[in-house]
C-alpha cells in the first residue's frame, strides 16, 4: 500500500482510472464533479490532438478545484488528480462514439492502421500543478465487417475513446502496442507515480 501525506481526490468518473489507482494501491476518493452530458470537450480550431489532450486534462483539474472550493464538506487541503485520454488517427480525434453507427465508423477507420493514444495527467497539491503525458502507438489488425459489427453489438465501444476498450474484447484487434497499456486504458501507472513523487505526496 502506497502511503500519502495528504488525501487524494480522483477527479474522474471513469471506473477504469479508479481501478488503476486501486491496482497501484494508491489510496484515493473519487470526486464526483458535475459535468455536462454529451460530447467530449470541443476541439479548438487548429488544435493538435496533443494540445487538445493536455488542455482538456488541465481544464478538468481547474473545474474540479473550483468545485472542491465550493464544497465545505470536502478536504480543502487534499490533492486532486485529473486525466484525459484521446485517440487520434493522424490529426483526426476519435472521441467517445455517440451511437453504434459512429462506433462502427471509428473502428472502420482504425482497421489495419496505426493510431496514437495520448493520455495527459494533472496533479494539484499545495498550490502547485504537476503535469505528465504518455504517448502510445497501436497497430490494429485489418477488421472484417462481421468483426466490427459483432464487437459493437456487445456495447463495449460506448463510452470509450476511439470506440474500443483494449482491456476488453478489443484486445484481440491489437497487433502491437508501443507504449503504456495502462495509459491506453486511461491512466499511465508510471507517469502517475512520478507525479506523486514530484509533488512530494509520498510518505
Amino acid at each position: 500500500m502506497i502511503r500519502l501525506l495528504a488525501p487524494l481526490y480522483l477527479a474522474s468518473a471513469s471506473p477504469r482510472r479508479h481501478d488503476i489507482l486501486n491496482q497501484m494501491q494508491v489510496p484515493h476518493t473519487v470526486l464526483k464533479v458535475p459535468s455536462p452530458e454529451g460530447e467530449d470537450e470541443p476541439r479548438l480550431d487548429g488544435e493538435s490532438p496533443l494540445d487538445y489532450v493536455k488542455r482538456t486534462a488541465a481544464d478538468k483539474l481547474s473545474h474540479a478545484l473550483h468545485w472542491r472550493d465550493q464544497q465545505a464538506q470536502l478536504d480543502q487541503h487534499a490533492a486532486i488528480l485529473s486525466a484525459d485520454t484521446t485517440v487520434a488517427l493522424n490529426e483526426t480525434i476519435l472521441g467517445k462514439p455517440l451511437d453504434t453507427e459512429q462506433a462502427v465508423q471509428f473502428l472502420q477507420q482504425l482497421s489495419g492502421q496505426t493510431h496514437q493514444v495520448f493520455t495527459a495527467v494533472c496533479l494539484a497539491y499545495q498550490g502547485r500543478v504537476h503535469h505528465a503525458l504518455s504517448i502510445s502507438e497501436i497497430d490494429f489488425a485489418a477488421l472484417t465487417h462481421e468483426q466490427i459489427h459483432a464487437y459493437c453489438h456487445t456495447g463495449e465501444p460506448m463510452g470509450k475513446a476511439g470506440a474500443y476498450a483494449i482491456q476488453g474484447q478489443a484486445g484481440i484487434f491489437v497487433r502491437q502496442l508501443r507504449g503504456s497499456h495502462s495509459a491506453v486504458v486511461g491512466l499511465p501507472m508510471h507517469e502517475t507515480y512520478q507525479l506523486l513523487q514530484q509533488a512530494h505526496l509520498l510518505r
